[in-house]
């Protein structure tokens, strides 16, 4: 028997893409942190503004989370009755103000000048309106 045959039969077949399914993303996830880890932090921060810092450490400790509640799950310990629950919610609130400020600084902004040139000229003036019917030669009438 091969290690992969050995393998199958320590689990129930039917999990086994789940679990090559679980490996790969371990596998991604070790990447994503060595290439991380390769860059010192103060390094990183100096190249982003504080909006991209706050971003930054909110993912990076969101993931860190995250992967507990994983290792307790793997424990056998119901992450959902563990603190670590109330420490996600609370990261997902901050996650979601620094999106709100995102937002804020991506929405365009008024000129009001302009705004009132508009307004004023797409307002009809009874007065201006007159001057120019008077200046300007009727077509349909002869002169004399």
């Amino acid at each position: 028997m091969s290690e992969d045959d050995n393998n199958m039969e320590e689990y129930p077949t039917e999990i086994h893409d789940y679990l090559t399914a679980f490996e790969k993303s371990l596998g991604s996830v070790d990447e994503m942190l060595k290439t991380m880890m390769s860059v010192s932090r103060s390094d990183l921060l100096q190249k982003l503004d504080p909006l991209e810092q706050a971003k930054l450490d909110l993912v990076s400790v969101y993931t860190l989370n995250s992967m507990f509640w994983v290792y307790l799950a793997t424990q056998g310990i119901n992450p959902k009755e563990h603190p670590v629950k109330q420490e996600l919610e609370r990261i997902r609130t901050y996650m979601n103000k620094v999106k709100e400020i995102a937002d804020k600084k991506k929405a365009s902004k008024l000129d009001k000048g302009a705004a009132s040139r508009f307004v004023k000229n797409a307002l009809w003036e009874p007065n201006a309106e007159n001057e120019h019917i008077s200046k300007t030669p009727d077509k349909g009438k002869k002169r004399q």
